[in-house]
């Protein structure tokens, strides 16, 4: 990789990413304010929901240190998106280390474990009351639930913050303080009080929904890695792993995570950089009879939906 220059910072590429999301997300407050209290603030609800996510994926390569040689510039960039759509940075990426350190291991791995969701037999045994039956069906809620990521990904930042688990935590405390209030009080100035309350609920819910999609695609339904296991790195990360086609239309929407062997082997490779690396990783798990996942965008939704209908399977049919 290094010698086929895949992992030189690619600035240029990550100037012009970031200039355009900041002018399209301030052009989009401009014709929020503009367009008044009106249902017409519904469709822009959506915009902001996309916008919302792209800013995040810049804050996912910030974390992993692709943007910029210097940690602190880096972080500097996290901590500014984490704080224009109202994230702790370092709760998520704190987080967000520890997947990567241990993909789909059922005990260590922070994104198996989703109090409304089961992953695993045991996972779904586990569940009590109203989160059981939910697991019951739980391929029929997958989509609905996602309307709540925003919201828990809020809750988690504050919770984080405010328990002291974030670094940078009185910092991060005034961007979530001044970030609620903005986003408030912008709303509700220019907004009634229901077209307020319908906007938040379309925005936080589609932004929810794509954030969900973005990340869901990845890793759900490959391989768990239980207590014990001994893959080495390359088949840890690899075989955990699905890539995602669909050219460029599909890199865009996902913000370069459909390519999430690559990223799991390199995470510190600049976005741009990941497709051209495909070509490479897939030659050298073929050589050494690694299996390497990939399918098209639609297809990875049906396989997520497939093992969550399946792991829910002994609950429906009433077995302990």
């Amino acid at each position: 990789m290094r010698q086929a220059g895949l992992l030189r910072r690619r600035r240029a590429y990550y100037a012009v990413k970031i200039a355009i999301n900041l002018l399209l997300f301030a052009a989009g407050w401009a014709v929020f304010v503009t367009l008044g209290d009106s249902w017409w603030q519904l469709a822009l609800a959506g915009f902001f929901a996309v916008m919302y996510t792209q800013l995040a994926f810049i804050g996912h390569d910030a974390g992993h240190r692709q943007i910029f040689r210097s940690r602190r510039a880096n972080d500097a960039t996290g901590l500014v998106h984490g704080g224009l759509i109202g994230i702790s940075y370092g709760w998520w990426f704190g987080k967000h280390n520890r997947h990567h350190a241990n993909p789909n291991h059922e005990d260590h791995d922070p994104d198996f474990d989703i109090p409304a969701l089961a992953f695993t037999e045991g996972q779904g045994r586990a569940k009590r009351g109203m989160l059981r039956w939910i697991a019951k069906y739980q391929a029929f809620f997958f989509f609905p639930l996602l309307l709540l990521e925003g919201l828990s990904l809020r809750v988690s930042s504050i919770q984080s913050v405010w328990r002291q688990q974030a670094s940078l935590r009185t910092l991060e405390k005034a961007l979530l303080i001044g970030h609620l209030a903005a986003y408030l009080a912008a709303v509700f100035v220019v907004l009634s009080p229901v077209t307020a309350l319908a906007f938040i609920a379309a925005h936080q819910g589609l932004w929810g929904v794509y954030m969900g999609c973005s990340f869901a695609p990845n890793h759900k339904g490959m391989p768990v890695a239980a207590a014990g296991n001994t893959m080495d790195f390359v088949r840890r990360q690899v075989l955990t792993a699905r890539n995602v086609r669909g050219g460029w239309l599909v890199d865009f929407t996902l913000g370069g995570l459909n390519y999430q062997i690559e990223h799991h082997l390199f995470p510190t490779m600049p976005r741009p950089n990941l497709r051209h690396a495909q070509a490479i990783v897939e030659e050298f798990c073929t050589r050494r009879g690694i299996d390497y996942v990939q399918c098209g965008l639609w297809r990875s939704y049906g396989y997520v939906l497939q093992h969550l209908h399946a792991v829910g399977a002994p609950l429906r049919a009433g077995t302990r």
